[in-house]
């Protein structure tokens, strides 16, 4: 049996927190907005196997407001989606995501944020696939105020 989730998340740029992506600290002069280390990819794959799963979304899990998920590293929470993963007997197929961002460029950190997530989910580097695309100056992204991420997911069982 297969199933196929999607993810999409997006946060605001703001001065005075790191940029991170992937797991990836990419230097820039602002960095996301959020609880934890509002890492927008990250979060958009974990909605993404969380839908294929039916197993809810980030928020069910992860809620904004419990402080013991307060700037935690977003592949601390992909690697407990994993285990989620783990407990239904279904696994992971493939990841395909899209970064939509206007700068940083992108492309140099992306093979450490295949490595990084390929780890979280005890997966293969083969099985990630990530793109990064501007939206030409248009829009929240294109005018650098955010950054979005969305995201597929193809997760199988063997059924009995």
């Amino acid at each position: 049996m297969f199933r196929i989730g999607t993810g999409y998340d997006v946060h605001r740029l703001v001065e005075g927190r790191q940029l991170i992506l992937g797991g990836v600290k990419i230097p820039y002069e602002k960095g996301l907005l959020g609880h934890s280390d509002a890492d927008v990819l990250i979060h958009s794959i974990i909605d993404s196997l969380l839908g294929a799963t039916n197993l809810g979304d980030i928020g069910v899990h992860f809620p904004d407001n419990d402080l013991k998920f307060k700037d935690i590293s977003s592949l601390e929470l992909l690697k407990t989606v994993r285990n989620l993963i783990q407990e239904t007997g279904y696994k992971i197929s493939n990841i395909d995501a899209t970064i939509i961002v206007q700068e940083p460029r992108i492309r140099p950190y992306i093979e450490t944020m295949k490595i990084n997530i390929s780890t979280a989910l005890a997966i293969g580097i083969e099985q990630i696939n990530i793109k990064a695309t501007t939206e030409e100056g248009l829009g929240f992204t294109g005018k650098r105020e955010g950054i979005a991420a969305n995201s597929s997911a193809l997760i199988y069982r063997k059924d009995k």
